[in-house]
């Protein structure tokens, strides 16, 4: 028996000592030497197109059913025959029937919102939406021409607003062979290489001629250019790291290409083309559909639709995450949908890469909260792929991260194809998560379940049973720094109740449901009893997925309490299948989510601050402008303003200062003022209830309530000089309001005789040793004279400056303007405190040019405490004018020639009905929202009261027990948390082939090592001694007539067809 191991071992070494002889005479060993300076990063913007909409139907029709419908309810809104027509789309979807037309409408006699509502009224059109033209930039960057952003605004037009920034920075890397990174090699040495799996590319083109591609099953053009070629580089690029049999190679060569041309020539694209491309992939039952690009418009409605469907049809669809990290809540659709593996990038250190989009998802707000996103990462730093006229190339970017993952579930689906339908979107991403290396340090919305592992995951699907899996599958408010920002803040009583969203993955079918509702049960012996658990679910898991929201609390029991809180949420997932036979059968999941929670005293009211998230409103769906008016390149608000997103920087600020954030997501109504210091409005856009005004007015002179307001600038002039403005069609898109709604905020400070300007102010000044920047910010132009402490600045007026940027002799208008308003009344000390600066852009991390947390301390510190901040006293003291009471020394040393300037006026015909939840279309107030009731969960105590009785779960993904009702052979085990996640297969599987059966008796070998070892799970294996001599003589002789069968090859420069690395002319 040793020496037969001692000759198989040694007998491998020859074999791979004479592949590395072979490797030196031929081309395919050698390295590239490739630029590592240059990085692809996707700009993405979409514009609505005027007078064209996309009707959508509830089933597939042909042209003349649709035209009948389309007719019928157009004739029932009054639309004379000759104001519309369908406009007519050539691609390969015309062969088939549709389930949407593009019409084009002109002189709409009757208001828009009443058309819209009568054509949706027939029973057999689904919606009206307008259709939206889609621009992407492709920047390939050369890191060294970086330019700020005050060189982009000095030399360029203002209006020139699809200027693209290049400021981003890359952590240098060797470019690698990422096949060889994540083990291909493994896989293919099964004979495991793409074939039989139907891969699409959306993206640019690819030419038939490109020499890296074996199968290119199909192309097709769905763009208004007559070519199915691409002249860009990024489709053959993304097609070459999916599938390239050559130089860099891809994952999976022998996988078939659909090539799908949705870009033009110009990188842009329409919703239309792609809803008639993703009909036509489904009818083409494509497997795995990648999508590179991605935009911030989760509101798409008929491109959302059209993905569910895609998924439900089961089309696995990757998509990258965005570039537009590290800012936080930067997620892309469709990658951000809960259907779609969405995927993020890493460098080849393994850590997140800085251009890598973060979660949460921003549909949720602002009453709910988002969910984890990206689902995985995988490295999109320096990855060599195919170039367009051959060779290869380095890039980056989450659109090279993406087709890095879509061409390894190419790779480990076409090993596991004679599962059918048990590999869907949910099973693989079940798989994917579940396979994924946790990376230290990256919190989870940045990093999701963690790196991909190739192998792994196909280890874990081959022996996959269908079932339901939570994601995160556990909660636990004490695990920093993955479980951020839940970790960030202990629980406490009293506080707005902190809110989880779970995703549900059903990998049992496309439809399920929750069958009964979920129970928490707190654990008695780790105080579970102190948080109180409300729940809240989606009625249909569709399609393979849905979500499961919580809202935790902490009983007032434990109101001076400190401590760790422990239970779980169980509950139940059923789903419908059809087995072989056609026979429907009842799937079920029990699943298991546990909650560790720290909580501690209520703190004292002045260390608790609120945060309005009700009144943020962000593109989608309205176009909200950029605070900043210089940052051309990203004209729109959409990182929805809230503390875990583009306020995380302050908010972890406010954190290390002992202060705590609490987030309303309701009006003003719904809170108890005498539990808050202060509230903290930071660059508002919707209006003001007259109930919140009154109740705001009564918290701070009655209840003693602070507030700290944080404005921007708006000028409705300005608006109209920043239309959104699309080169190709030609059309504008109007500003919703300003950088802040600042006529609303005036209704708001009526009672404290506040008044903020038109007049939008830029520039540097400083502030006692501070150097600062005032961003596009508004001004203070009324203010009471009494109890009122102000600060000016001499700054420029850059609405001037942009009004009149035509005007060759213009020169920078500098104006004193008054920057910062603090009110405190010293005769009555009940009352709160008032402050309020013009320009939120300090806070703000998305285009921060200097932060001025330090005055958001001093602000806090003043309306808390009284006391007047340090920056205030250091003025004073540098002026020779001195006065005993610092309010009278700010008033005269300030108030020189002070101007009466004009208050802004709302936008004639605004919009912001359309996306208000305070105003109707006639600007009249709605009626306030109610208050949201919470009903918390009855408690299901479970007696657990040590360490050694708490059930045991993964990390990644719970236990599942599986009830199939049919069949009662294949029926699990009740599970419970110690249960493994994915069963083992102890029968073995029939249908496995003969080397992965090999592989599992392999005691000593390498392969066993990565399917046994680094999964931590050992394969049962045989120990007889005859059975292991046999074994391994067979598998000597095997080696030796493989090496002789390798050199008579390698003289012809072929390989065989089993192996699929490369070929060679």
């Amino acid at each position: 028996m040793f020496f037969a191991k001692y000759l198989f071992h040694h007998t491998l070494i020859l074999l791979g000592l004479s592949i590395l002889d072979t490797c030196r005479s031929f081309p395919f060993c050698d390295t590239f030497d490739l630029p590592i300076d240059i990085y692809v990063e996707n700009s993405f913007h979409s514009d609505i197109i005027e007078n064209e909409f996309i009707i959508t139907f509830n089933h597939l029709y042909k042209p003349s059913t649709r035209f009948n419908f389309i007719k019928a309810s157009f004739d029932q809104a009054g639309i004379n025959d000759n104001n519309w027509s369908i406009i007519q789309r050539i691609n390969e979807a015309n062969k088939y029937p549709s389930d949407f037309d593009v019409i084009h409408l002109e002189n709409l006699s009757i208001p828009l919102e009443l058309f819209v509502k009568s054509v949706r009224n027939h029973r057999k059109i689904k919606n009206i939406t307008p259709q939206r033209q889609i621009v992407r930039t492709l920047k390939f960057v050369n890191i060294s021409e970086s330019k700020h952003d005050d060189e982009q605004f000095s030399q360029s037009s203002f209006d020139d607003i699809n200027y693209s920034d290049t400021r981003r920075r890359l952590l240098r890397a060797i470019p690698r062979q990422i096949t060889n990174v994540l083990e291909a090699d493994k896989l293919w040495n099964l004979g495991i290489t793409g074939t039989g799996v139907k891969v699409a590319v959306f993206d640019t083109g690819l030419s038939i001629n490109h020499k890296h591609f074996k199968k290119i099953k199909e192309r097709t053009n769905w763009t208004n250019e007559k070519t199915l070629d691409d002249v860009l580089g990024h489709g053959t690029f993304v097609a070459g790291v999916i599938a390239s049999n050559r130089e860099c190679l891809g994952f999976a060569p022998d996988a078939e290409l659909h090539i799908f041309r949705v870009f033009t020539n110009k990188q842009v694209s329409y919703t239309s083309w792609f809803l008639d491309a993703f009909n036509y992939a489904i009818m083409k039952k494509i497997n795995i559909l990648n999508l590179s690009i991605g935009g911030p418009d989760f509101m798409d409605t008929p491109f959302v639709d059209k993905v569910w469907e895609l998924t439900a049809n089961n089309v696995i669809m990757v998509s990258a995450i965005g570039n537009d990290g590290p800012l936080y809540g930067t997620l892309n659709n469709p990658a951000d949908q809960m259907d779609v593996i969405g995927v993020g990038g890493i460098d080849f250190d393994d850590q997140i890469a800085r251009f890598s989009s973060r979660g949460m998802t921003t549909w949720e707000l602002p009453q709910g909260y988002g969910r984890v996103k990206p689902d995985i990462v995988t490295y999109g730093a320096y990855v060599r792929g195919s170039n367009i006229n051959g060779g290869c190339r380095v890039l980056s970017g989450t659109s090279v991260a993406s087709p890095v993952v879509a061409g390894a579930i190419t790779l480990v689906m076409s090993g596991v194809l004679h599962m059918g339908d048990l590999i869907n979107p949910a099973s693989m991403k079940q798989a994917l998560i579940h396979s994924a290396h946790r990376l230290p340090n990256a919190p989870i919305f940045e990093q999701g379940a963690g790196k991909l592992d190739l192998v792994r995951a196909y280890h874990i699907l081959r022996s996959y049973k269908p079932q339901a899996s939570l994601y995160p599958n556990y909660i636990d408010f004490t695990e920093c720094t993955y479980m951020w920002p839940y970790c960030s803040q202990p629980l406490y009583h009293g506080s707005v109740p902190i809110i989880v969203n779970v995703t549900i993955l059903n990998g049992m079918g496309v439809t399920g449901f929750i069958n009964k509702r979920p129970q928490w049960h707190p654990y008695s012996g780790f105080n579970g009893h102190y948080l109180d658990v409300a729940i809240s679910y989606s009625d249909i898991l569709w399609p393979w997925s849905g979500w499961i929201a919580l809202h935790l609390s902490v009983s007032s029991l434990a109101s001076d309490w400190e401590g760790i809180v422990r239970g779980h949420l169980s509950l139940t997932v059923e789903s419908s299948s059809e087995d072989e036979g056609n026979t429907n059968s009842t799937l079920i999941s029990e699943l298991i989510l546990p909650i560790k929670a720290k909580i501690i005293p209520t703190p004292p009211r002045n260390k608790r601050i609120l945060w309005d998230q009700f009144h943020n409103l962000r593109y989608p769906p309205g176009y909200f402008p950029r605070d900043d008016l210089r940052i051309k390149y990203d004209p729109l608000d959409w990182n929805a303003d809230h503390i875990h997103t583009n306020f995380r920087e302050m908010y972890q600020h406010l954190r290390s200062n002992g202060y705590y954030l609490e987030v309303l997501g309701q009006p003003y109504s719904c809170f108890d003022a005498k539990q808050y210091g202060a509230l903290l409005i930071v660059d508002p856009e919707e209006e003001f209830f007259p109930e919140e005004i009154e109740k705001l007015r009564k918290d701070y002179f009655e209840y003693g309530l602070s507030l700290i307001i944080f404005a921007d600038w708006y000028n409705v002039d300005v608006m109209q000089k920043v239309k959104f403005f699309d080169e190709n069609t030609r059309q504008w898109w109007l500003p919703v309001t300003g950088g802040a709604n600042i006529p609303a905020l005036n209704d708001l400070l009526v009672h404290w005789n506040v008044t903020l300007g038109e007049q939008v102010f830029e520039g540097n000044f400083k502030l006692g040793s501070h150097e600062m920047y005032y961003a596009s910010g508004t001004s203070i132009i009324d203010y009471p004279k009494e109890n009122f402490i102000v600060l000016h600045r001499d700054l420029n007026n850059q609405g001037w400056e942009i009004l009149n940027e035509n005007n060759k002799e213009k020169k920078k208008k500098s104006e004193k303007a008054t920057i910062l308003g603090m009110h405190r009344d010293l005769s009555n000390r009940k009352t709160g405190r008032f402050s309020i600066y013009g320009d939120s852009n300090c806070l703000d991390q998305a285009h921060q040019q200097k932060d001025c947390f330090w005055m958001l301390d001093a602000l806090l510190q003043f309306v808390t405490t009284g006391q007047v901040p340090t920056f205030i006293e250091t003025e004073k003291q540098s002026d020779t004018v001195m006065q005993s009471h610092i309010e009278n020394f700010i008033v005269h040393h300030f108030e020189l020639d002070r101007i009466q300037l004009n208050k802004p006026k709302r936008l004639i015909e605004n919009q912001l009905y359309k996306y208000s939840k305070v105003i109707d279309q006639s600007s009249k107030f709605v009626p306030i929202l109610e208050c949201i009731k919470i009903v918390y969960e009855k408690q299901m105590m479970l007696n657990i009261t040590s360490e050694e009785e708490l059930p045991e779960s993964p990390k990644l993904l719970l236990s599942a027990h599986i009830d199939e009702n049919v069949n009662d052979d294949d029926k699990i085990a009740e599970s419970s948390f110690g249960k493994k996640f994915f069963s083992e297969d102890d029968r073995l599987d029939n249908r496995m082939n003969h080397d992965q059966s090999l592989l599992n008796n392999w005691p000593d070998s390498k392969m066993a090592e990565i399917f046994n070892g680094n999964s931590g799970k050992q394969q049962k294996h045989e120990s007889s001694n005859d059975v292991n001599y046999r074994f391994y003589f067979v598998m000597i002789l095997s080696i030796f007539v493989f090496i002789i069968i390798f050199k008579k090859l390698i003289l012809r420069r072929r390989f065989p067809s089993f192996i699929h690395l490369r070929h060679f002319r």
